[in-house]
């Protein structure tokens, strides 16, 4: 008599719910919707909702919802038609201090989402979404790294006692002039020892040195640059939720940026192109009176800069700051940022903390100023398109603006607060783009393409038709050559694919169509180890065993050749994910996954199935084989 284990009947049972548990929600279809997302102070709440529903009503567009959903304000439509409209239409309403973006919102109900019951992410090719070929700027790379190496031969000159009257970066590199000639030969070794990366030369005069970067060293500059952006543009692009995005390097300047599922052009280039960091400088002369008057004449100081506090007077007028051009430490030192209140006042800040050498610079600094003010300076990179004459012509807006100029009444180092702030929204925004960290150099969107989610459904369906069409001629040849335990083996399939389903949404895999092209071979590979286990029975028949010890046989010496055939499969799917990268790497997922199920159902699966069946008889004549 056939015998099952009642624990294996539990198990196979609970797999069998939990996966058509977490399989299901890839049935629910996705809202054509539009997400409204504050830019820095602007709030999303119940009155932006109104306002949103008001223009929505104006313009004439049926729409299914609106509602505030993780921040962000969320109007669900009833076609792509009607997307687009109403995108236009809210574009045309909130300007510039709202983030207006198409999106796809899911259907799934809140309660599955609650145990992370959710779809398969669909990769570029089956949602549509973004790709962008991006350019270092290289020119701006190697300014912004002769600033600093200027910033660091200003500070060897005072470590030493030498005096200067210039130090400044020009388009021959970097220009030392001494106030004593007898100091040029000094300063020449000090340079060479401390930066190596400089080759030092003699200037125009007797007083006067010129270092450029050495010949070597200029493409490591750029190649850092790039794999900094690389990182950086991943960071962000993974802070702000963009689900598996690929970003890869593609020749010696270029990156190439694919981002699924974002349909708005220019939400992406807000997400990859924006930078925002802060820099902390001394103020220059004392305060609003030395400002105002260079604000008036126009005559600045050679070591100042004018800038714009972000508060207005009273009368609506802007209130400059004069500012030392040198930098006491920026964002590019800093190792964490979290938003917050001000203890004192309530208002929003940012907690900073810094890396040991921003950290000695601030030491150094606040411990020479205790009761002199020092200014933060919120910098941010928005680019930007507009279409003039009928052509797309590319921009970058930069912002600089003074956020705060405080008093420093004590000595500190990596850790303090920076206040300031108009909105706790605006304390998130920046913590999270410090976080993510400020891109080394400014990057160039040279290619752009948007494959749009017709196109991804047409793969999809495509996809689909390849699954069914392959299911069913698989399951035809099963149950015509097997009979009823051909049927055994086509649920047991059916079963896998499920299972298969479950696991890819429930790790959040994304799927693409090298991931399709995978199930429809697991689908094959499946159906293998059931073909092995049915012919092994046949063999038992034939050679006079009794039905019960041939199914009993047929299981247990079918299953050391199942478990050989698929471990060579599960170390070749490891080499591919280990060594592949983008849609290699998604078929090699499915591929993992799909003979893990594949072994459970090819083998318990369908045996307590058989056992079901045969298990309750006293005597078995024949196999319907």
């Amino acid at each position: 008599m056939l015998d099952f284990p009642r624990w294996k009947y539990a198990l196979v049972l609970i797999l069998g719910l939990v996966s058509v548990m977490y399989a299901v929600p890839n049935i629910f279809p996705q809202d054509d919707a539009v997400q409204i997302s504050g830019n820095r102070g602007a709030q999303v709440d119940e009155a932006l909702k109104e306002r949103v529903l008001g223009t929505l009503q104006k313009a004439d567009i049926d729409f299914k919802s609106v509602a505030i959903e993780d921040g962000s304000l969320m109007v669900r439509l009833e076609t792509p038609e009607a997307q687009l409209a109403a995108a236009d239409a809210l574009r045309g309403e909130l300007k510039q201090r709202y983030n207006v973006a198409l999106n796809l919102a899911s259907t799934v109900p809140d309660w599955m989402e609650a145990i992370r019951a959710t779809p398969m992410v669909l990769g570029l090719d089956l949602q549509g979404g973004v790709h962008f070929l991006m350019e270092v700027d290289q020119k701006a790379a190697l300014e912004k790294r002769e600033t600093a190496f200027a910033d660091d031969v200003r500070a060897l000159l005072r470590d030493n006692d030498i005096a200067y009257t210039e130090v400044s970066r020009d388009e021959g590199g970097i220009r030392i002039v001494l106030r004593n000639a007898e100091d040029v030969g000094r300063v020449g070794g000090i340079i060479g020892a401390e930066i190596p990366e400089l080759l030092v030369e003699d200037g125009g005069s007797e007083t006067e040195l010129n270092a450029r970067i050495r010949e070597a060293d200029l493409k490591a500059i750029v190649d850092n640059a790039l794999e900094q952006n690389i990182g950086t543009l991943r960071k962000r692009v993974d802070e702000l939720g963009v689900a598996e995005p690929v970003i890869l390097r593609q020749g010696a300047t270029r990156i190439v940026v694919q981002l699924p599922g974002v349909q708005d052009t220019a939400q992406a280039k807000k997400i990859l192109g924006a930078t925002a960091t802060l820099e902390y400088r001394a103020v220059v002369g004392d305060g609003v009176g030395s400002a105002m008057e260079a604000m008036r004449t126009g005559r600045v100081p050679p070591d100042a800069r004018l800038y714009y506090r972000r508060d207005r007077a009273a009368d609506g007028s802007q209130v400059p700051v004069l500012l030392s051009k040198r930098i006491i430490a920026s964002g590019d030192q800093l190792v964490d940022a979290n938003p917050g209140f001000d203890p004192q006042s309530g208002t929003p800040m940012v907690t900073v903390r810094l890396n040991n050498v921003g950290g000695q610079r601030m030491l150094d600094f606040t411990t020479e100023s205790v009761g002199k003010p020092m200014a933060v300076v919120f910098i941010e990179r928005v680019p930007e398109t507009r279409m003039v004459d009928g052509k797309e012509v590319r921009t970058t807006r930069v912002s600089e603006e003074v956020i705060s100029v405080a008093t420093i009444n004590g000595v500190f180092g990596k850790n303090f607060q920076t206040t300031g702030l108009e909105s706790s929204a605006e304390a998130s925004e920046l913590a999270l783009l410090l976080r993510a960290g400020s891109l080394a150099a400014p990057v160039d969107i040279v290619e752009e393409r948007v494959i749009g989610p017709s196109l991804g459904q047409e793969n999809i369906d495509a996809g689909v038709r390849a699954i069914l069409l392959g299911f069913a001629l698989v399951m035809a040849l099963m149950v015509v050559y097997y009979k009823l335990m051909g049927v055994v083996a086509v649920f047991a399939l059916f079963m896998n694919l499920l299972m298969l389903c479950a696991v890819l949404s429930f790790i959040d895999a994304t799927l693409t169509m090298p991931g399709i092209a995978g199930i429809v071979l697991t689908l094959g590979m499946a159906i293998d180890g059931n073909v092995l286990i049915l012919e092994r029975v046949r063999e038992e028949l034939r050679a006079g065993n009794t039905p019960v010890g041939s199914i009993k046989a047929g299981y247990e010496r079918a299953w050391t050749v199942i478990l050989d055939s698929n471990i060579t499969k599960l170390i070749a799917a490891t080499a591919l994910f280990s060594f592949g990268s983008g849609p290699v790497r998604g078929f090699a997922v499915v591929l993992f996954f799909g003979v893990l199920t594949s072994m459970f159902t090819s083998v318990t699966l369908s045996r307590s199935i058989v056992t079901l069946i045969y298990g309750g008889r006293k005597k078995i004549s024949r196999l319907s084989l």
